[in-house]
């Protein structure tokens, strides 16, 4: 869904804001390779999402006839999770710079702060610029939970 919603707001005509995110696009390509990486990382989680449980071996001289492999999905889940963080980070920075095009309009409490925390490591996309220590550096942000307080308790699960 992460994925869809960045390339929703690099369509022109769904999101009316500029194509690919950026000013003077016959020139610079935007977040196209961004929104690129985005798909890539959405695609391969569906590889990851292959049920561990059916790649199951018989071990122990035969006796263990099923394995759950609940190690190799672990490590699965955490590669998934990696690769969620990575979208997110995209769509968060794709989010940012659309709201940025909407100045000088104001938007909410929250979202200036979210704002404020993406663009004190990645600066508004003028022109094309190496888009992955953005991407590692809003990644960072939400593998380490920064977005959570802007979440409503009742959405996520209690632990």
């Amino acid at each position: 869904m992460s994925e869809r919603r960045i390339a929703l707001l690099m369509d022109p005509a769904l999101s009316g804001l500029p194509a690919f995110l950026v000013e003077d696009g016959g020139v610079n390509s935007g977040f196209m390779i961004a929104q690129v990486t985005a798909a890539a990382l959405a695609s391969e989680n569906k590889t990851l999402a292959h049920p561990a449980s059916i790649d199951s071996l018989p071990t122990s001289a035969n006796q263990e006839d099923h394995v759950s492999m609940a190690t190799f999905a672990a490590r699965r889940l955490t590669d998934i999770a990696e690769n969620v963080a990575g979208v997110v980070a995209v769509e968060l920075l794709a989010a940012a710079q659309g709201i940025d095009f909407h100045k000088p309009m104001k938007t909410s409490p929250d979202l200036l702060e979210a704002m404020s925390m993406i663009r004190e490591r990645a600066p508004y996309y003028d022109k094309d610029r190496y888009f992955a220590p953005d991407i590692e550096a809003i990644k960072s942000l939400v593998l380490d939970g920064k977005f959570l307080k802007f979440i409503s308790s009742s959405v996520l699960p209690s632990q």
